[in-house]
Formats: C-alpha cells, sequence, structure tokens
C-alpha cells in the first residue's frame, strides 16, 4: 500500500474545511439548535466518482456521521448541515473516498444505452451491489432492496435496460449515500467545534441603571433619593411583558468622591450629583462591592431572582477601571500607570475626558490583576449573574481576556460576555475569536439603506459568523447618533426593526420609548445623560409614542419565527427606492429545529420624515420559490395580511408605519 506521508494531500484531497479559525487555532462555535454548515473542497484524479462524510464526536464520546453530497461540482464543494443537540467541546473531520458504486452508475447507465460494454457493465453492478450488501451493515430494508436489484441484473431473460435499472435507481441511489460502499477512505485533520447554549447567539437586551429606577426628588431637603434593588424590581414585570430576556445594569458598586464629574460631564459635581457609576470604588469597597444606596448583597439576589421568575437573565457590566478612591489604588499602586510628576494617569478617549478614572495597567503586575478580576467574576456569578456586558475590552491585553474567559468557560459555561468595543475590525474580530460570544457592531452608524444592506451582509457572512456574533443597539448610555437626533419617533421605530431583525442578538437602553433624542451639544450623546444623575421616568406613560408597542411585535416576532434567531441566510432583495431597504431571514426545513422551512421578509424606510414607496424585487430562489410562486404573508408590525410574488408594492408613511415584518405562511 503507498504512504501518504504528513506533508500528503491523501489519497483523496480534502482542501478548505470549514468551519475552522486559523486552520483550529480557536474553535468554531454555534448553539444548540443552530444548523452548522459544514463544508470541504474534495476532488480527486480521473473520473471515477469520490463521496464524503462529516463525522462529529460529541463531548459524550458518540458520533454523529452525516453524508456529506457535492453541492457545487464544478467547484467541487461538498457540503452537510448539522444540528447540535449538547452543549460542550465537540470536534469533526470529514472524510472522503473513492466510490464505487457511483462510477459504476454512471458508467453503466451510459453504456447500456449506447450498447457498449453491456454484460460487462450489467455484471461489474452485481459485483459492486454484492460488494455493498457485504461490506456494510445495512437494514432489513435496504438489504432486501439491493437483493432485488442483484436478482434483476442477474435475469438474462429481460432488456438490459429493464435489468439495469432497479440498480440505478433513486432508491439504491439513496440507500448508497446513506450507508455508502466506500475505498480508498481519507480522512481531514480534526477540527475543533464549541456549542453553547442558544442565549450566546439569540438574545433581547433591556439596559437600565437601577439608581434611577425609584428615585425621586425630594423637595423638602432639596436633593435626591436613589432608586434601589427593590424598587428597580418594580419595573421588570414591564421589561418582561415587552418580550426581553436580558435586563441589563449598569455598575452597581461603590462611586468614588475625587474628581466625581456632575451633570452633563461637568467637571464640578454639586452636592447630591450621584457621579458616573463607571468611577467605581470608594471606602465603601470596589468592583465586589455594592452602592449601599442600591442596597446589599441580599437585596441583589432577591432582584436575581425576581428577574428570573419572569423569564429575565440579569447582566452585569465588567468595567475594569477604578475611581482614585478605588481600594486599589492604595492597596495597589503598581496596577496603574504612574506619570512622570509622579500622578496617576486618568482615562482618556480624545476628546473624552475621564478624570474620574483610573485605567488599570496589566503590563505591571499582570498574574495579581488576573487573580483580583477572577475573584470578582466570581463573586457576581455566585450572586446570580449570567451575563456580562464588557466595557472597552479593546484597552486590556487580549491574552488577559483569551485566560479570563477560558477560565469561566470551563468552569461556568453557561456564564457570557457581551464585548463593548468600537474599534478597529481586526480588534473587535480578534476579541470574538478568543471567547466573547458576543460582540458590540457598527450597526448604530449605518445610516442609509445602502450601508446597512452592505453590513448587515457583512456580519451575516459565513466565515465570520461561527466566531464573532453581532447584538444591535439602536442608541446607548453613551451613543446618540445624528440620524437619531433628528428622526423621531418613526426612525426609532425603524431603527428597533432593523436591530430586531437583522440580528439574533440586539438591545435597547432604557427610555427609548420615549424617544429621548435631544443631544449634548458638541457631542454624539443625549443631554442631561443618565451617566450623571438620576432619571426617573414615568412609564405609565411609556407607550405616547407607539415605539413600546413596536417592540413589543419585534420580541413576539422572534419568538414565533426560528429565522429571526438565525445569523445566517440573509438576502437582500431589490428596491427601486434608495431610501428602502428590503432583506430576508430564511432557515431550510433541513436546518429548522422544528423541521419546517420559516422564512421573514423585511421592508424598511430609513426615510422619516417623507413617505416613500417602492417596488420590491424578490430573489425568489434564495426563499426555496419558483419565480411564479405567490405567498402570503402575515406583518407582525399591523397585523396585516398580504399576498406577495416576485415583485410587490410598499408604501410607508412615518405617520403610520416605517416596515413590514413579513412571516411566509406555509413553507
Amino acid at each position: 500500500m503507498p504512504f501518504y506521508g504528513e506533508q500528503s494531500v491523501g489519497r483523496i484531497p480534502i482542501v478548505g474545511v470549514g468551519p475552522s479559525l486559523e486552520e483550529g487555532r480557536w474553535p468554531a462555535r454555534a448553539v444548540v439548535g443552530e444548523a452548522v454548515p459544514i463544508w470541504a473542497t474534495i476532488f480527486r484524479e480521473g473520473h471515477d466518482a469520490e463521496g464524503a462524510t462529516v463525522v462529529v464526536t460529541r463531548p459524550d464520546g458518540k458520533r454523529d456521521v452525516l453524508p456529506m453530497p457535492c453541492t457545487d461540482w464544478g467547484n467541487s464543494l461538498y457540503e452537510a448541515a448539522w444540528i447540535p443537540k449538547l452543549e460542550g467541546h465537540h470536534t469533526f473531520h470529514v472524510e472522503a473516498w473513492s466510490d464505487p458504486y457511483s462510477t459504476w452508475a454512471h458508467a453503466a447507465e451510459v453504456k447500456v444505452r449506447a450498447g457498449v460494454d453491456v454484460q460487462l457493465m450489467l455484471d461489474d453492478g452485481v459485483t459492486v451491489l454484492a460488494r455493498a450488501l457485504k461490506e456494510v451493515r445495512r437494514t432489513a430494508a435496504g438489504k432486501a432492496l439491493l437483493t432485488a436489484a442483484i436478482e434483476t441484473l442477474n435475469d438474462h431473460s429481460l432488456d438490459p435496460e429493464v435489468r439495469l435499472a432497479p440498480a440505478i435507481s433513486d432508491d439504491v441511489a439513496d440507500e448508497l449515500t446513506a450507508r455508502p460502499l466506500r475505498e480508498w477512505v481519507t480522512p481531514s485533520a480534526v477540527y475543533p467545534l464549541l456549542i453553547q447554549r442558544e442565549k450566546a447567539l439569540i438574545s433581547a437586551w433591556y439596559e437600565i441603571f437601577p439608581r434611577s429606577e425609584g428615585a425621586r426628588y425630594v423637595k423638602k431637603t432639596g436633593e435626591w433619593r436613589s432608586g434601589t434593588f427593590a424598587t428597580a424590581a418594580k419595573r421588570l414585570p414591564g421589561i418582561a411583558d415587552m418580550g426581553f430576556d436580558v435586563v441589563y445594569l449598569t455598575p452597581i458598586h461603590p462611586i468614588g468622591d475625587t474628581h466625581r464629574k456632575g451633570r452633563n460631564n461637568s467637571l464640578k459635581a454639586e452636592p447630591g450629583d450621584p457621579g458616573s457609576p463607571y468611577a467605581i470604588g470608594s471606602a465603601e469597597g470596589g468592583h465586589d462591592a455594592i452602592h449601599t444606596d442600591l442596597g446589599t448583597m441580599r437585596s441583589f439576589k432577591t432582584f436575581v431572582a425576581r428577574a428570573r421568575e419572569l423569564g429575565l437573565e440579569v447582566a452585569l457590566d465588567l468595567a475594569l477601571q477604578c475611581s482614585p478612591d478605588h481600594p486599589w489604588v492604595t492597596e495597589h499602586p503598581e496596577w496603574f500607570t504612574t506619570r512622570t510628576d509622579g500622578t496617576i494617569a486618568y482615562a482618556e478617549n480624545p476628546p473624552k475626558k475621564y478624570q474620574d478614572i483610573y485605567p488599570l495597567n496589566f503590563d505591571n503586575d499582570p498574574e495579581g490583576i488576573y487573580q483580583a478580576v477572577r475573584d470578582v467574576v466570581q463573586v457576581w456569578i455566585d450572586a446570580g449573574v449570567t451575563l456580562f456586558r464588557v466595557d472597552n475590552p479593546h484597552t486590556k491585553p487580549l491574552t488577559f481576556w483569551e485566560r479570563l474567559l477560558t477560565d469561566i468557560a470551563r468552569r461556568h459555561p453557561e456564564v457570557i460576555f457581551l464585548s463593548e468595543a468600537f474599534t478597529r475590525p481586526a480588534m473587535m474580530h480578534t476579541l470574538a475569536r478568543i471567547g466573547f460570544h458576543q460582540s458590540y457592531t457598527y450597526f448604530t452608524w449605518r445610516q442609509s439603506a445602502t450601508e446597512m444592506g452592505e453590513y448587515l451582509e457583512e456580519v451575516s457572512d459565513r466565515e465570520s459568523s461561527f466566531y464573532m456574533r453581532p447584538n444591535f443597539w439602536p442608541t446607548t448610555h453613551d451613543i446618540l447618533t445624528s440620524d437619531m437626533q433628528a428622526g423621531g419617533a418613526p426612525l426609532f421605530k425603524a431603527r428597533a426593526v432593523l436591530a430586531a431583525t437583522g440580528s439574533p442578538s440586539y438591545g435597547i437602553y432604557t427610555g427609548y420609548e420615549f424617544v429621548e433624542n435631544v443631544p449634548r451639544p458638541g457631542v454624539e450623546e443625549q443631554i442631561d445623560n443618565e451617566k450623571y444623575e438620576y432619571k426617573p421616568r414615568d412609564w405609565a406613560a411609556a407607550d405616547r409614542y407607539g415605539v413600546q408597542d413596536v417592540l413589543t411585535r419585534l420580541n413576539s416576532a422572534r419568538a414565533r419565527h426560528v429565522a429571526l434567531r438565525r445569523l445566517r441566510g440573509l438576502t437582500l432583495h431589490s428596491s427601486s427606492n434608495s431610501d428602502i431597504l428590503c432583506f430576508s431571514r430564511h432557515v431550510p426545513a433541513a436546518e429548522s429545529p422544528t423541521g419546517k422551512a420559516d422564512t421573514v421578509i423585511v421592508a424598511v424606510s430609513l426615510d422619516p420624515h417623507v413617505v416613500r414607496d417602492a417596488i420590491i424585487t424578490l430573489d425568489m430562489a434564495a426563499l426555496g420559490l419558483t419565480d411564479d410562486a405567490r405567498m402570503v404573508v402575515d406583518d407582525a408590525l399591523t397585523d396585516a395580511t398580504y399576498t406577495w410574488g416576485k415583485e410587490f408594492y410598499v408604501r410607508f408613511d412615518p405617520a403610520v408605519t416605517m416596515a413590514h415584518v413579513a412571516g411566509v405562511r406555509g413553507l
């Protein structure tokens, strides 16, 4: 037998295997129930047929073996879709092989019809099918099928084409596809695949400042009284009723007094100004402590328990920075950067300056900082936190994050980390590769229909979708883009539609329902920013603009449609109006956990000021439909029903509606 060494491509070459992150340096990732496409380029010399199988080894040691059909013969592309059922570390490899049956079946069909080598071809068929019976384990039905085909091949009383017909029938071909006869089996390298819980891909976040929920102004003293975990818990039913499943809390720790910021980031705090919760640490404690105004660890755990009762998980901000009053500053001054004048360097993001915050210097005592942060994270995991929104991870060493995320994943695989990094793509993508489950994106700054369409295609790309899961936010407590400042309620609704349907995970900053869109002059953030003051809201009037109703309807649609809970499967469609974007999300039946196909068509106007209309032309093949097909769709935003074909008309009046989120019936 010839020797094929480690540098060989193998007897049946296999190249371009995926999904793979840098040839297995990091595991590709998916979640339970999400179809995982596995692909490879496979070819061989000559004209003999090759075949392929993918073998997935599960954490329990069992193997899932799937046929890997050729989906693009010209490019030698083989592909299969595997739906995971277990969380944990899996591996997969591809096996390519010579296919004696397909080689014979093709030659026999051609030659027998042409009257060439007829008996030889029929005899060869008996040999191949006899081997398939003997060498491969089969069901009783499979054995009977092949035995009958052999008997017919041997029946000399019949016409040759009649003798051949059962052996090359679809039933026999299907049997030998499911349980093939294989020669020269060649395995690929083994690739890691990490399957995580569904929340890693699919989540609807709702952000609150706990201190604002229940805060009140006391006229008698002229001071504000902070909200508490108990008053914030009263907001939870409203959040759950809208269909959100994650309540995200900005930092809940003690806040420093030194250089405390006043309202609107003023350098001077007035008496009673609460300061930024991101200036973490005081004499009361640091990252493992709770601000006394909010309550105690016991009351925090009660808040978490109430959230769980309502179907909400609690996410906490993990902001690795300190106020000048943080215990770490005096206990570990080496953890910070000391300037030539002897002072500790405060945080800057020019032109922004954060005099109330000292960034950690991870180079001075990396082990000490790591252990301290690891202990902090464990405190909150023990308290019931299952998700962390990590503030500015791109300003910390990637080696630190890789170690921390690996450690947490090993001990607490249920815990999810969201990367809040708006920076260069290389950094954002590498943060995702090394373990962050979800990532903030540039979604907020994609303001035209063309830009948005291109970006949706980019984040849904098959290669990056196995590690970088986007989380779309129309606004945050730090970001209020120029279009949101000017677009009013219509654009708030449109951007909510894009966030909730453009990504399986998205988030809303509290107050979005009230269309809070007045900027602080000169910056892309709200006036009277909640980071620097209490901001109670009248939730009884929350739906005055109709935004709350849109959010509720969107979350309901996401719960009904598996297509809106997947990242891949997005297709852009043609619109005759450059201000109207149309895209679909489609999950074929074979890739759906329900076994049924699901399609949602989204059309959105990005012009909040003028009535816009368009003719939409669908790529019907992408939806698994013929060009002449008609479909009934139900609009989740209006409850209207339409019958659409390849082309249909849309009209959006900002005073009425800005979008269709149309589920296709009966695919």
